[in-house]
């Protein structure tokens, strides 16, 4: 059996540090090519509990950090059942609310924020509405969707956003940039169709009844405006993320896969369980 020797970053594993010098003996999910960007971090927790706490541990010093240093944070925040723990754990971190301005990643055309399924409604319930927050820039679908798409990029390119919390798909995307992602475009926000993979994740997760419920297109920011934060947290728990896990770190940069662009960015920290890491670093209990 060949191995590979991964390069540079380091990996977090039940509160050790292991540099990824060492030999991966699991050539058979790695290629030739395969490269650790950057100072990429993983953070394997042993669910996804632990992986909320310690994710939102971390993006609270670094909210109050970027508070400390010009006065306010900017933040951008992901929806979806992976992010149950990570935001539930945030409001619980000691952030001086009033002064960080929240972005969030997408939203359904043609679904209405009372909607269950709705991210504007997921946020109101499980965020927003517990903090006093600077500013809410709600990706709202209602009405002249040009003019929307146009003040969010106003809102956003104001300042560097500090922290991005992206989550990545079942089919890899980040945001609702489903494979073959676009990588080229420098808008802020676009509409995107989205495809069956990411429509029956919706499903799955319990958000609508059937495939047929799900709305065909969103509005979604970009890949390129996602790399334009200063610190990208992606939180990735659960059994059913494993293969998509895989395949971001296995695959060189490819729009089939959305999130290997995050291996680009110089301050990427991933945070997985032991269901999520499962596909890539088996994992023992001595280790």
């Amino acid at each position: 059996m060949n191995t590979n020797v991964l390069s540079r970053g380091f990996i977090k594993c039940n509160k050790m540090y292991f540099l990824f010098i060492r030999s991966f003996k699991y050539s058979n999910f790695i290629d030739n090519d395969f490269r650790i960007f950057s100072d990429m971090i993983i953070d394997i927790s042993s669910d996804a509990t632990e992986l909320g706490f310690k994710a939102a541990r971390f993006a609270a010093a670094k909210l109050r950090e970027a508070i400390e240093k010009s006065g306010e944070a900017r933040l951008v925040v992901s929806t979806g059942n992976s992010q149950f723990e990570t935001l539930k754990a945030l409001l619980n971190e000691n952030i001086d609310w009033e002064n960080v301005e929240v972005f969030h990643l997408d939203e359904y055309i043609g679904l209405p924020v009372t909607h269950e399924a709705s991210f504007r409604r997921y946020l109101y319930d499980r965020f927003v509405n517990h903090v006093s927050l600077k500013k809410f820039h709600s990706v709202d679908v209602e009405g002249d969707l040009d003019q929307i798409i146009r003040t969010l990029t106003f809102e956003i390119r104001k300042k560097p956003v500090d922290i991005g919390l992206i989550g990545i798909g079942v089919n890899g995307h980040i945001a609702f940039n489903d494979p073959p992602a676009d990588f080229d475009t420098r808008e802020a926000y676009i509409i995107v169709d989205l495809d069956y993979q990411c429509r029956l994740q919706q499903v799955d997760e319990g958000w609508f009844k059937s495939l047929n419920d799900v709305p065909v297109k969103a509005v979604s920011m970009t890949p390129w405006q996602i790399m334009q934060c200063k610190t990208i947290i992606s939180c990735v728990p659960h059994k059913v993320k494993a293969i998509s896990v895989r395949n971001t770190l296995i695959n060189k940069l490819t729009n089939i896969v959305p999130a290997t662009l995050l291996k680009q960015h110089n301050d990427f920290h991933l945070y997985l369980d032991n269901d999520s890491a499962s596909e890539i670093i088996p994992l023992k209990n001595e280790v």
